[in-house]
């Protein structure tokens, strides 16, 4: 009792010790793994994953069912790994089931679509296929101690597994998707990159003998396993980096390693369906954004079998708050649209969605500011003030940057909630009424809504009714001032981008909103909460 005891094979445990404020920490942290890649503005949008079997039939139905609803939809995330190739093979090499995707992408892309296929390591190896035979050709599959490939059971049949730790095998990768980005793909999505191969017994993964270069060191599977996922996904992203649109790379993975989010931000993936998954995918978003991975999402719905309208729609309530936003059907069989829970999940799922968009100019100033300090979207709601105890101990609820305060309904049934809050006001976004922190309060939580509290004082960007950017100002308490800052989006194809402070006070009654060094505010300002 009292001590801990850690073992692992094969050399020396080296640790870096990061002290600080939670701010400080992941601002250090960031600088020694790398700062966060930046989002494309359209993946801070709603994203839908299609793993059905007929095709581009029923992705055009999906497609118009949210253009016949009102809903919006930023992409659709393919996942053509399941298709007769496997693996890569069927993002890459052609799937049967799509003859005419450069078509299908240009007419989703007229109404603001965009396709992302989703792809496995795993290579099929069938001699005379072209994907197997080019990377034979590049030496880039994982070999074992005698030189020869090193197969494994994926889905169908024996496949190999590029070794991401090489150079080589990554330049090779990466020219696999040329053909596809050609066709008009947005970007990637990585899944069982662990990697996984369905061993009959053991671990399900590659053997720890299998060799590895490892930057040229040489190794074996012990030490590469771990970062097989990171490698995985610098050849993804370098691949979409060089392919000269001028767009920011969109790729997402399901595992990685410490620096994974210089390259690609992460799905929860196989959360289970049920209200317990609910609940463990809060903890993933923040544990990774804690983590240094500030971009990431929850399969909205879970992924082992089909929900019930009322925990699809507090998981879409959830997801519509979290940085990657994406609904998935969890079996080719089983609904993932809202449409498909009835009218009333799909009312209120639209309200969900529209407050989501509403917001999409305060993500995207989240974004950039991750990008700038590591801070995460998604925080704990100690953050601010990890010596509260009381606070640690909150796992219901999450900070949305500095302003939010969001509180998902996690338990069956519930239609209100306690929410404790961090020191200062906070104002009930649907209702107005302010309540003083520290302490818990019991607000109302109709399936229509989550409670949803703005910090007293703060300056929030949002998409005004004319589709322009709107400064949202909630009221500081008397004799106290307050702010926040804006990015505004430099396109999908730059980084740097001016960050705008502002600062709010009350003076004779009236909220002002001043711009930080002087000037017009030069935005349309909407104040709530007096």
């Amino acid at each position: 009792p009292g001590t801990s005891e850690l073992r692992m094979d094969g050399g020396p445990l080296r640790c870096w010790v990061v002290a600080g404020t939670p701010a400080r920490v992941l601002r250090g942290w960031s600088a020694l793994t790398g700062a966060p890649v930046l989002p494309p503005s359209w993946a801070l949008g709603p994203q839908d994953a299609w793993r059905g079997s007929g095709g581009e039939r029923e992705v055009r139905r999906i497609v118009a069912g949210y253009g016949e609803r009102g809903m919006p939809l930023s992409a659709l995330h393919l996942d053509m790994g399941m298709g007769r190739g496997g693996g890569q093979q069927g993002a890459v090499a052609g799937d049967g089931r799509f003859p005419g995707i450069a078509r299908l992408d240009a007419d989703l892309g007229e109404s603001g679509v965009r396709l992302v296929p989703v792809v496995r390591p795993a290579v099929r190896a069938e001699p005379g296929s072209g994907v197997y035979e080019s990377g034979r050709a590049a030496g880039a599959f994982v070999r074992d101690v005698r030189g020869n490939e090193v197969r494994g059971a994926f889905r169908s049949g024996k496949h190999v597994f590029p070794d991401f730790t090489d150079p080589r095998a990554r330049a090779w990768w990466g020219s696999l998707h040329e053909e596809r980005l050609a066709e008009g793909f947005s970007g990637v999505g990585h899944e069982m990159n662990e990697p996984a191969a369905f061993s009959p017994f053991g671990d399900p993964s590659l053997p720890r003998s299998a060799r590895h270069d490892l930057e040229g060191r040489g190794g074996d599977h012990r030490e590469a396993r771990n970062v097989y996922g990171l490698g995985m996904a610098r050849a993804g992203y370098e691949a979409l980096r060089n392919r000269g649109s001028g767009e920011r790379p969109f790729l997402f993975a399901d595992s990685g390693w410490a620096g994974i989010q210089r390259y690609c931000g992460t799905c929860s993936g196989d959360v289970p369906t049920g209200w317990p998954g609910l609940r463990a995918s809060l903890s993933l978003v923040l544990g990774l954004g804690l983590c240094g991975v500030p971009y990431s999402g929850t399969d909205v719905g879970g992924f082992s079998g089909t929900p019930s309208p009322e925990l699809y729609l507090r998981w879409f309530q959830l997801g519509a708050h979290l940085p990657l936003f994406r609904t998935r059907a969890a079996v080719p069989s089983c609904p993932g649209e809202p449409w498909e829970f009835g009218p009333r999940v799909l009312e209120h799922a639209k309200a969900a969605l529209a407050e989501r968009e509403r917001l999409r100019p305060y993500f995207v100033t989240l974004s950039h500011l991750a990008r700038l300090t590591g801070a995460p979207y998604v925080r704990p709601v100690w953050w601010g003030a990890p010596e509260d105890r009381a606070l640690r101990d909150c796992e219901d609820a999450f900070l949305l940057g500095d302003a939010l305060l969001v509180a998902p309904v996690l338990e069956r049934g519930a239609d209100r909630r306690a929410v404790r809050l961090p020191h200062g006001r906070w104002y009930d976004t649907a209702t107005g009424k302010a309540y003083e922190g520290q302490g818990q309060v019991l607000l109302e939580a109709p399936l229509s809504r989550i409670p949803v509290l703005a910090r007293a004082g703060s300056v929030i960007p949002v998409r005004g009714d004319d589709g322009g950017l709107t400064l949202e100002v909630w009221a500081p308490a008397a004799g106290r001032t307050g702010g926040g800052l804006v990015v505004r989006d430099a396109e999908d194809g730059g980084e740097r981008a001016e960050v705008e402070r502002f600062t709010t006070r009350v003076n004779g009654g009236r909220v002002l909103v001043e711009r930080e060094g002087g000037g017009e505010v030069g935005l349309p300002v909407r104040v709530r909460g007096c």
